[in-house]
């Protein structure tokens, strides 16, 4: 039997457990720069009007710490830079989606159960990697087809293209060596994740300190200097190349050397009693999400002082650009363009945080699937109790993490501007009114673990739908009835001088009917559903 004996079947089985949630993140991440291309089509026709932006906010140091380097002032340029930080979320997807179709499985005792048929030793990493590859080569092709479409040249839009695939292709093999090294899936994400960052810090450091070594150190940093649209350097593609052949390289040995369900650093022993806290649902549920909201506000703190450094040069910036004037104080409101830009960041910020709300909400179908929540429901745990301990916090997170970005946001533009107070209240009031939308999807979450719990997962779907709406409804002229379908459409900008609040009431009230919907359902389904 060889090595690699049931890897086309596992992979099918990949790709019809993933058949929703793959194409969906990888149109999404595909659509995104052609997007931020057309933007800048439309809102710097002229090569002055570009030259300023660059000088005023992409060559920014705050802006360059979230996104990169600029290497010109082209529209090619500034799309490549403005999409950098998605190449961070296509490692994250990447690395995540490997994790999920191999530690994740062993964890749950299937890897076990295919193990007793004919397959291939490595055959379980080889399926997870293949089609994490596929699916990277494939948002590489369509993300430079569709920048090419809206005018960049074909050159730079494929260097990009490929950058953003062997940029996954790096951190899914990184997923797939994480996997081999715990005996949890939570640890092994909290490795790949740290890896991730890692590579976002080194090249946060390199581009900003003045001595750019530390971002050749990083697949984020190779990417960038591709250089697409501004005389592309292809042999840069070979470092991401030869890092996912090393990381290969360790991940393979290790997976047929260790203990099926066992890892090779060993599990850190907890204390031989319980606390306190345990002894009941909300201490658990607490237990299980500390560690993701802590570190989800870390980083949105990090990002909201990045965000607030940088407003003040994106006001500056457009100041003479009639068109630009007028469609961002549409969207940020009339009281300035530093406004209009926190507006809009904030609203990202939103979408993001909504991406806690759902992971959190659906804690709750991981611990039914995998059998740890029957036992405490054999407890005099009712069934609403257990699911209120995790709604808890799919309603909590979104609130905390929001607030963190808007204190941490208020309080680098309140520097930048001399008045630390009111840009402090200001900046978390409007990350504060993101939160009923947030709420509304997590809602959504648990009613579909209480309605249709296969389908849970199908909460990513909305989000991303959502994240297509609010980036592409006005670039692609959609009606605004489809628009409305987005909770997010009606969140209203506080930084106008003028809002109302009804609209957060009203989605409030939706979120609120959905949780109770999802209770009443989950009160009277079957448990549990694997």
């Amino acid at each position: 039997m060889s090595t690699l004996t049931g890897t086309r079947h596992l992979a099918r089985l990949i790709l019809r457990r993933d058949r929703l949630l793959l194409p969906l993140w990888v149109l999404v991440l595909a659509v995104l720069p052609m997007s931020y291309a057309a933007s800048f089509f439309e809102l710097f026709p002229t090569a002055a009007e570009r030259a300023a932006y660059t000088e005023g906010t992409a060559r920014n140091p705050s802006i360059i710490a979230l996104l990169g380097p600029v290497y010109g002032d082209t529209v090619g340029a500034l799309t490549a830079q403005r999409s950098g930080f998605l190449l961070v979320i296509v490692g994250l997807f990447s690395l995540l989606t490997v994790i999920r179709h191999t530690r994740t499985e062993e964890e749950a005792g299937r890897r076990e159960l295919l193990g007793g048929s004919v397959l291939g030793r490595y055959a379980g990493l080889t399926a997870a990697l293949l089609v994490t590859y596929a699916a990277d080569l494939l948002l590489g092709l369509l993300t430079a087809a569709g920048l090419h479409a809206t005018g960049l040249s074909a050159t730079g839009s494929y260097a990009y293209g490929l950058a953003a695939a062997l940029t996954g292709m790096v951190f899914a093999t990184l997923g797939g060596l994480a996997a081999q090294l715990t005996e949890t899936a939570g640890g092994a994400r909290g490795i790949g994740i740290a890896g991730v960052g890692a590579a976002f810090g080194l090249r946060l450091v390199g581009d900003t300190a003045g001595n750019d070594w530390p971002s050749w150190l990083s697949p984020l940093g190779w990417a960038a200097r591709v250089r697409p649209y501004e005389g592309e350097r292809w042999w840069v593609l070979l470092l991401p190349l030869v890092a996912t052949v090393l990381l290969a390289a360790l991940a393979y040995p290790v997976s047929v050397r260790r203990d099926l369900g066992a890892g090779v650093l060993p599990p850190r022993l907890g204390p031989a009693t319980a606390g306190g806290a345990l002894s009941g649902p909300f201490g658990l549920a607490w237990r299980l999400h500390r560690g993701q909201i802590l570190w989800w506000s870390v980083g949105f703190g990090l990002l909201g002082l990045i965000l607030g450094g940088a407003a003040e040069a994106a006001g500056r910036s457009v100041e003479g650009n009639a068109q630009l004037e007028q469609i961002m104080a549409r969207i940020g409101g009339a009281s300035g363009l530093a406004d209009a830009y926190l507006g809009a960041t904030l609203s990202l910020a939103g979408l993001a945080a909504t991406g806690y709300g759902i992971q959190a909400a659906l804690r709750m179908r991981a611990e039914e699937s995998a059998g740890r929540a029957e036992p405490v429901l054999a407890t005099g745990t009712r069934r609403s109790t257990w699911l209120l301990s995790h709604v808890v916090f799919a309603l909590l997170g979104p609130v905390v993490v929001l607030a963190v970005t808007g204190l941490a946001t208020g309080l680098t533009y309140g520097l930048s501007v001399g008045d630390v107070p009111r840009q402090v209240g200001r900046m978390l009031g409007a990350g504060l009114a993101q939160a009923p939308a947030a709420w509304v999807l997590a809602g959504l979450a648990v009613l579909l673990h209480g309605l249709l719990p296969r389908l849970a997962s199908a909460a990513w779907a909305v989000l991303a739908v959502c994240v297509l709406l609010g980036q592409l409804g006005a670039v692609l002229e959609l009606g605004q009835w489809l628009l409305d379908l987005s909770p997010f459409t009606h969140t209203p900008q506080v930084l106008r001088p003028t809002w109302t609040p009804t609209p957060l009431y009203l989605l409030t009230a939706l979120a609120a009917a959905l949780v109770a919907a999802g209770l009443l359902t989950f009160r009277r389904r079957d448990f549990p559903v694997t």
